[in-house]
Order: C-alpha cells, then sequence, then structure tokens
C-alpha cells in the first residue's frame, strides 16, 4: 500500500540558538587519581537534555491501536479516551496518522497536521472505531512503519510509533529500525515477551504494561508520559564517542544498557553509543572502564587518558560539541579503585543501579523456570543490597528502587502471580531502566524512575479527563513563565553589533585625543625646566595610546567571535 500522501507541515519559524551544541549538558565524574600501576577506572559520563522545550522538534506520530474482539466494552472506550488525549495535546506543527487493527490494519486518514479542522475529524475517527474479531500485532506495526517510511517530508521531524494491544500474537515482527516504537500491554492476558521485544529493536521504544484496573484513565495516564516525552524532542540523532589514549589506557567495557556501543573500525580504541533522541531534561548515563596501562617505574605526571565528544541532530542541522578530554594524577599515593568510598558519589549511585537491574533480570530468569523460592530469594537479598548503600550514600532515586523490589516480592510470591502480573512488571521494569526512560509497571504513577518535569504535568492531567486539556503549546507556554527562557544565547541582531562597533570606535577616539593631550601638555607645563618630567609625562600618553589601541582591537575581535556564535 501506499502512503506517500502525509500532508505539508508549515516552515519552521523560530531561530535557532547561536550555539545548539548547548542544548546538551555533557558531565563526567571519576576519581580525580590514579595509581601508576596497571588499575581499571570508571568514568561516568552523563549527557542531560536541556530543561526547555522552546526548541522542541515537530512530531510525527503513528498510534496503532488494537481493535480486536477482547478489547470490546471497557478497554476500547479508555483506548478511545487515550488517544482523544492524546489529539488534543499535539499542535499544528505535529501530524498524527491512527492505524487500527484486528486480523488487518486500517490506516484512517493520511498523517496530518493537528489542526483545530483536524481535531475535529480524528476525534470522529476515534469514536467511531469498532472492535472486531483476530489480532495481527504484525499487521497494525507494518501498516505504521509503511505510513512512516513513505513520508514525503522528513526534514527536521521525530517519526515515533506508539503500538497498544491485550492480544497474544506469537506471529515475529519486522525490525522496526530507527524509528521508535512505545508499546502498551493493557491488561493481564498480552505477552508481554511480543511486545517488549518490538520496543527492544527499536531505537529508544520502551515497552509498558498497563494492568487491569478499577481506574478508567490508567490508559490515558500511561499514555501522557510517552505524550510528554514525544513532544518534548529536541536532540535528534544523538550519539557520544569515548576514545582511549593509546598506550595511556585501553576501554575495557561500556555499560549502557540497551544501547549497544559500537567499535570505531579504524583499529583505534574508540566506541560509539546511538541514543536516538533526547527529551527536555532526560538524562542518559554511561559508565566506562578504562584499563591504565603499567607506569610503576614512572614519577607522578598528568595523565590524559580518554577524550569524549557528543554528537546530534537539531532542526535537520548536523551538530558537534568539543571534544573533552578526561584526565588523572598518576602517582603512587593514589587510593585504590577497587574501593568505592574513594569513587564520586554519582558514579556509585549508578553502580547500585545497574546492580539492581541486575537481579532484576536474574530473578525473571529464575521465575521464568518456575523457580519461585530462588527467584524471590533474588530480589530479596537486592532489597537488603540496597539498604546497606543508602546507609552509606543518600539519592532520591533510591526509594524508588526500594518500591519497586517491594512489589515484584509482592508479585513474585506464586506462579500465578508472577504469570499474571508480575512477569509484565518485571519485563517493563527492565525496559525501562536499559533505556534510561519512563515506562509504566501496571500503572503510572507509583514507580517513577526517569520522569520529567513535562510528565508530572501531563499525568495529573490525564487524571482529569472532564477537564479542558491544554495544548503541548500552552504547556510550553506555562513553563516559560514558572522558569527562565533556555539559557542558550540567541543570535542578537546584526544592527545591534552595528551599533555597539561605532559606540567602541568613538570611545577609542576620545581616549585617544586624552592621550594625545597629556603629551601636548608636557611640553607646555611648568615642567619646563625638568627635562625628565616632560619625558615621564609623554611616556604616559604614549602608554595611554598603546593601551587604548591595544583595547579597541581585542573588544572588535571578540565581537566577531561572539558574533559567528560557534556552536
Amino acid at each position: 500500500m501506499q502512503f506517500n500522501d502525509d500532508e505539508e507541515p508549515p516552515p519552521t519559524t523560530k531561530p535557532a540558538p547561536a550555539r545548539p551544541s548547548r542544548l546538551v549538558r555533557l558531565s563526567k565524574y571519576h576519581s580525580s587519581e590514579a595509581p601508576l600501576a596497571p588499575n581499571v577506572q570508571e568514568v561516568m559520563l552523563e549527557l542531560k537534555c536541556v530543561s526547555s522545550a522552546t526548541y522542541r522538534a515537530p512530531l510525527d506520530l503513528v498510534a496503532v491501536v488494537d481493535v480486536s474482539g477482547s478489547m470490546e466494552g471497557d478497554k476500547l472506550k479508555q483506548a478511545q479516551e487515550a488517544l482523544i488525549f492524546i489529539i488534543r495535546k499535539l499542535t499544528d506543527i505535529d501530524r498524527l496518522c491512527i492505524v487500527a487493527f484486528e486480523y488487518t490494519a486500517t490506516v484512517h486518514r493520511p498523517l496530518r497536521r493537528v489542526t483545530e479542522a483536524a481535531r475535529t475529524e480524528l476525534e470522529a475517527v476515534v469514536r467511531g472505531l469498532k472492535a472486531n474479531d483476530g489480532t495481527s500485532i504484525k499487521a497494525g506495526l507494518q501498516a505504521g512503519l509503511s505510513v512512516v517510511a513513505q513520508r514525503r517530508f522528513t526534514a527536521g521531524r521525530a517519526a515515533n510509533i506508539m503500538l497498544m494491544s491485550d492480544g497474544q500474537d506469537t506471529i515475529p515482527v519486522d525490525d522496526p529500525g530507527n524509528v521508535p516504537v512505545h508499546t502498551f500491554g493493557f491488561g493481564d492476558d498480552h505477552y508481554a515477551h511480543v511486545l517488549e521485544a518490538i520496543a527492544n529493536k527499536s531505537l529508544g521504544g520502551v515497552y509498558n504494561y498497563v494492568s487491569d484496573t478499577t481506574d478508567p484513565t490508567n490508559l490515558s495516564q500511561t499514555f501522557s508520559q510517552i505524550l510528554a516525552g514525544l513532544v518534548t524532542i529536541i536532540p535528534q540523532d544523538l550519539e557520544l564517542t569515548v576514545t582511549a589514549f593509546l598506550g595511556e589506557a585501553a576501554i575495557k567495557d561500556v555499560h549502557t544498557g540497551a544501547y549497544k556501543p559500537i567499535p570505531a573500525g579504524d583499529g583505534s580504541s574508540s566506541v560509539t553509543v546511538k541514543f536516538g533522541a533526547l527529551y527536555s531534561s532526560e538524562v542518559r548515563r554511561v559508565i566506562v572502564e578504562l584499563a591504565l596501562g603499567d607506569r610503576i617505574a614512572s614519577p607522578s605526571y598528568h595523565a590524559n587518558v580518554a577524550q569524549v565528544q557528543y554528537r546530534f541532530t537539531f532542526q535537520g542541522q548536523k551538530v558537534a560539541s568539543d571534544p573533552v578530554v578526561i584526565t588523572m594524577n598518576r602517582s603512587r599515593r593514589a587510593p585504590d579503585p577497587a574501593d568505592e568510598s574513594t569513587k564520586p558519589p554519582p558514579v556509585q549511585a549508578e553502580l547500585v543501579r545497574l546492580k539492581h537491574v541486575g537481579s532484576i533480570k536474574a530473578a525473571k530468569e529464575k521465575a521464568d523456570q518456575n523457580n519461585m523460592v530462588e527467584a524471590w530469594n533474588i530480589l530479596a537479598e537486592a532489597l537488603n543490597k540496597l539498604a546497606e548503600a543508602a546507609k552509606k550514600l543518600v539519592d532520591p532515586m533510591f526509594d524508588m528502587l526500594r518500591k519497586e523490589l517491594l512489589k515484584m516480592l509482592e508479585l513474585f510470591k506464586t506462579w500465578d502471580t508472577y504469570q499474571k502480573r508480575g512477569k509484565a512488571f518485571a519485563t517493563s521494569a527492565i525496559s525501562s531502566h536499559d533505556h534510561q526512560r519512563i515506562a509504566a509497571r501496571g500503572d503510572a504513577e507509583e514507580i517513577r524512575i526517569f520522569s520529567t518535569p513535562r510528565m508530572d504535568i501531563y499525568l495529573e492531567q490525564a487524571k482529569h479527563p472532564g477537564k479542558v486539556i491544554k495544548s503541548a503549546d500552552d504547556d510550553a507556554l506555562e513553563e516559560l513563565e514558572r522558569e527562565p527562557e533556555l539559557e542558550v544565547p540567541a543570535t542578537p541582531p546584526a544592527e545591534k553589533w552595528r551599533t555597539l562597533s561605532v559606540v567602541l570606535r568613538l570611545l577609542t577616539a576620545v581616549l585617544s585625543l586624552l592621550a594625545f593631550s597629556i603629551m601636548a601638555s608636557a611640553r607646555t607645563s611648568g615642567w619646563a625646566g625638568n627635562r625628565y618630567g616632560r619625558y615621564e609625562a609623554y611616556r604616559l600618553g604614549a602608554a595611554m595610546t598603546c593601551k587604548f589601541s591595544f583595547y579597541f582591537t581585542f573588544l572588535m575581535k571578540s565581537l566577531k567571535i561572539l558574533n559567528r556564535g560557534g556552536g
């Protein structure tokens, strides 16, 4: 089928910041000292998106919804309300396409702008959805991927798919590639492993578990969390490259979760991690293990061990940061890197989280084998270790990790509770941690690791479907009122630079005249009988002239650099 009938989006009117590389901030955490003997150092690299959605990318969203027979009744009503929440949030820079599937998939309307007129039509489509027999997730996903792949207008736009199903389709599905697919398993009878596999194959997609509850807004709340991210995407195609300095260090391992490190093909000790898009206020953390060479025969010295650089696309343009060098002082008095207490607190906290995820994976593996006792014991031991870590380190994330383990201990008590809810809970927890992105574990409210401020706002809004739903533009305006404007400097108008340049020239001329007047007064003043005094005044005037000329040259050079505003 052909889907190259997407509606042309409006032109981009918002100017780009002068230094777009500042839309993402890089922080590095590591020990400042390292022994001269061979050792392994853990370096945590953190990429954080700015907290303002001022420069967010326009969204192309394809909502793929299961309308099989099992969705009839309350489930379909909840799905309709969740879709209407999305329709009312999107703006005229965004485009939306709705795909409904049972045995086959139906694409309702082309990918089109969400204008006021389009909202009315889209809501009518949603209200008209009917449940039918059969479930083919493959058909729904293929249709959604085709809509994205055949778009005519793609520059600078963020394409995403949201796929919801309550079914048990086991047919293998296509690889989504670089299109993020966020999946939603609705109810307690869906195949979590199928939907998780779809999300995990995509770049940045997560699996969400939406349990059967008495709350009719549960699905809307879960949809709202992913939507809150999608309407605040700023950098796209984000990637981080770490290069060890040969002869000084080598990359031993890179801990990135679902984002697999890609070794360089040129033989260098370099790896690149691709993250895809980043939401406003979102963070990605990577721990790199650097194996430092033997320098035991050397005196203490300052070592450059690795270089870090990140790149992304913004408004269709490629952006690269300046390279950042990781340095350590190598000496005989450096602490043992195996001592956890010597590591910076952010590194310690991230290592605790990674061990926590490892315990969940190990427990799930045992539970899948119906070894519930051993699975439960793994979780109990993880809870004890977390309590020990909390005694030594203060981190607000630990409370969420504790809640997560307590809930899993409850759901892992028996094989029946595990099959009904525990498996889906653990699967969504792993998906969330591996992608460092929020995902619902039955509901969207209890465990909110990796949430952003916009997600918190949308969660509250989704709880009250009877109230007026504000658009994403309205939400952005309210954010600007609460917080200062994005701290990325905009390029000043050329007229202001010209005015400032003229003022500086006039000021320099006045100061130069003042200097010459001092020189002249030295030859006609009361110093006439003092040759040495005349020379000092003349030298003072000459020095002032040179000094003012230097200041003028320096200021003009600085203005030219600022005016270029490099990224």
